[in-house]
């Protein structure tokens, strides 16, 4: 939905032509590559696995009902039983009906381990033949609790890890959307300067076709040598190639951008390059604790050494004996008739301890428990070394972003120089005060100054798209991307 306000709102701006037009700012280019782009929609599913993973997890935390049944049960076969006054096994014919219902709630407790449920149960049995028979019987109500004494508690690990697992599926979502931010403006710069190269070429054509026609007018009176008139010949020609091969660079530079933007190829896209950014200083301490907080790399080394903790918990329990209990008590009986199995109630009580020993595995349960500890220290070591890469990487992001600031400024002012020389040596050069290879020297370094300013502007956004993206947070307006975290899931449909 967004992405067709976005593009209704750039064609209505602009008159429709037979080639679709559209001008684009940075920050439209952003908002779209974030809406529209095929790696938003692999993100956003991403998500949406992680999210329905979460919502799973606190449902087995909530009360389930769970009905049980077996509406018909009929057979009519021969069977072989014990008969104790032959005190042989004997076959006979046997044809009876059953049916069977019981409706239990469940609570999982995280605390412990176990289950506590509460249940009803109603069954129905039938004979046919020689010992007709029909009778009902009934559990009214029965309360009861499970679980393993001294084994895996994998409730209480999941209720350390799900949280967290969701948590950093939440920061990865906008991880990854400033990770698209920053290869929107990759193509947007890429774009940008090859518009700006086409553009150059365009004037350098006009500029060396006036000069060569200038340059035959004062050959014809030996104003100039014939190796100059050559040299502008030969300008002119380099000029012409040069507009051919940044015709085609700008024709796939605006391809690459409408594909990324999941735009109609024949779009034909203006830029409307940003103007110098303001002046804004990024403490590196500042940002290696908000990377701390919010960055879902972090998250997920933590997910990591709680994953290695789990596995040693679990193999060490596993190793030893293991023991659990079932018990609940509750109310049955039995008759003939329905109503009377609810009538003078006996009292059930059930208690099963059940025990395993492991007595010979030839260590198999040692050597996982060990396994699983030296992967621990392997883990926590990983961590380590990458939480010192990580904190390097944001160290490095924030002083090239501060330091490109200035570059900009340098570039900014090294291009008006640069026009300026130009200008002035083209001047020179209609009047005959200067030669051919000033002029061209001259042209070289416009160029090269055109081309630096926009290296530096990209530069700065990339790099304060980079700063967002290992923070998440915004310093421009000082606000956690995280805290404004807001997904709708009919977005992700």
């Amino acid at each position: 939905m967004h992405k067709y306000i976005i593009i209704l709102y750039l064609l209505i701006a602009l008159p429709l032509s037979a080639q679709q037009k559209v001008k684009l700012s940075l920050q439209q280019t952003i908002a779209l590559a974030n809406d529209s782009s095929l790696e938003s929609f692999r993100m956003a599913n991403l998500y949406l696995a992680s999210y329905w993973e979460f919502r799973t997890y606190k449902a087995n935390r909530l009360p389930s009902l769970t009905l049980a049944m077996t509406p018909a049960d009929y057979k009519r076969n021969i069977t072989k039983s014990y008969n104790s006054v032959l005190n042989a096994d004997i076959y006979r014919r046997q044809q009876n009906f059953n049916a069977y219902g019981n409706l239990a709630v469940e609570q999982n407790l995280d605390v412990t381990g176990g289950t506590f449920y509460l249940d009803t149960e109603l069954g129905y049995m039938q004979n046919f033949g020689e010992n007709k028979k029909t009778e009902y019987t009934s559990v009214p109500i029965r309360i009861g609790y499970k679980q393993s004494l001294i084994g895996y508690n994998s409730f209480k690990w999941e209720k350390k890890i799900e949280p967290l697992k969701y948590e950093k599926a939440k920061k990865e979502f906008i991880y990854n959307a400033e990770k698209v931010s920053e290869q929107a403006t990759t193509y947007f710069f890429a774009l940008a300067m090859a518009q700006a190269e086409y553009k150059l070429a365009q004037d350098n054509v006009l500029s060396s076709d006036t000069l060569y026609r200038l340059g035959l007018q004062r050959h014809k009176i030996a104003a100039i040598s014939q190796a100059d008139l050559l040299t502008l010949k030969l300008g002119h020609v380099n000029a012409r190639n040069t507009l051919q091969n940044a015709a085609i660079s700008l024709k796939r530079a605006m391809f690459s951008l409408a594909s990324y933007l999941d735009l109609d190829k024949h779009t034909e896209i203006e830029l409307d390059i940003p103007a110098r950014p303001r002046d804004m200083s990024i403490p590196a301490d500042r940002a290696i604790l908000l990377a701390r907080e919010n960055n879902p790399q972090f998250l997920g080394l933590e997910q990591n050494i709680l994953e290695a903790e789990r596995n040693v918990d679990k193999t060490y329990k596993e190793s030893r004996f293991n023991a659990s209990v079932n018990a609940s008590i509750g109310f049955n009986q039995s008759d003939k008739r329905l109503i009377n199995t609810y009538q003078d109630l006996m009292r059930q009580e059930l208690i099963s301890l059940k025990i395993s020993i492991p007595l010979v595995d030839w260590g198999v349960r040692k050597g996982k428990h060990n396994m699983a500890r030296n992967n621990l220290n392997v883990v926590k070591i990983a961590s380590r070394q990458s939480e010192v890469s990580l904190e390097e990487e944001v160290i490095m992001t924030v002083n090239d972003f501060n330091i490109q600031q200035d570059l900009i400024a340098s570039a900014e002012e090294a291009l008006d120089l640069a026009i300026l020389a130009y200008n002035e040596t083209h001047q020179r050069f209609v009047i005959g005060k200067t030669d051919v290879n000033s002029l061209t020297l001259s042209l070289n370094r416009q160029q090269e100054a055109q081309r630096n300013y926009i290296s530096a502007l990209k530069n700065y956004w990339l790099n304060y798209y980079k700063i967002r993206r290992l923070t998440l947070h915004d310093f421009e307006f000082d606000f956690s991307l995280s805290d404004k975290f807001d997904y709708s899931l009919q977005r992700g449909q």
